[in-house]
């Protein structure tokens, strides 16, 4: 019985002594939540990524949403991409592919390689928008050529289900068929 209660003694002296570091991270939180009450655009999403992951404050997605739109309507690309994870995965918020699209667009269109491969996705399965393989291609491409590797990835996997477009050398999209044409491109088009 006595050694019954030293381990549940020390169990919660551990217990406290993890509660003590965590708490060491409210300074960090304070004096985010300071800049970002002010502006700080970066402090902002960083307050959304704390809230989103419960880094320093308890889980909470609508706060995480509140923090990453100030900072997104703002024009940051991550907190813009931060914004349309959470609408397009199911987190304890509304899921919205349609508002996920808009948010991947706007950090995609300022080169945000995460965004433009998230958006080519939501192209090639019709989420949140029409689907279409062109615009999913020109998407993933875009990414693809920033290194980004799971972009690179996914033009493979639609060149693997026959779904390719290339580009001619007027500049025009055309559909590619590696059936019709037995795996191999024709002279006049280069690959991208």
């Amino acid at each position: 019985m006595n050694t019954l209660l030293k381990k549940m003694m020390f169990a919660l002296l551990a217990v406290g002594m993890g509660q003590a570091a965590w708490a060491d991270d409210i300074p960090d939180f304070r004096g985010t939540l300071q800049a970002a009450e002010r502006g700080n655009v970066k402090a902002q999403n960083n307050l959304g990524v704390m809230y989103e992951k419960g880094l320093g404050v308890h889980q909470d997605y609508t706060q995480a949403m509140k923090w990453y739109r100030k900072a997104a309507e703002q024009g940051a690309a991550t907190a813009q991409y931060n914004l349309g994870l959470l609408y397009a995965n199911d987190s304890s918020i509304h899921q919205d592919y349609a508002q996920a699209a808009e948010w991947y667009r706007k950090a995609a269109e300022q080169g945000h390689p995460s965004a433009q491969n998230n958006l080519g996705a939501m192209y090639a399965n019709g989420q949140g928008v029409r689907q279409d393989y062109l615009q999913a291609m020109e998407w993933y491409h875009k990414s693809a050529k920033q290194g980004y590797a799971p972009a690179q990835n996914n033009l493979g996997v639609m060149y693997e289900k026959d779904k390719v477009f290339v580009k001619t050398m007027h500049g025009q999209w055309n559909g590619f068929s590696k059936q019709r044409n037995k795996g191999r491109l024709p002279p006049n088009l280069i690959w991208v």
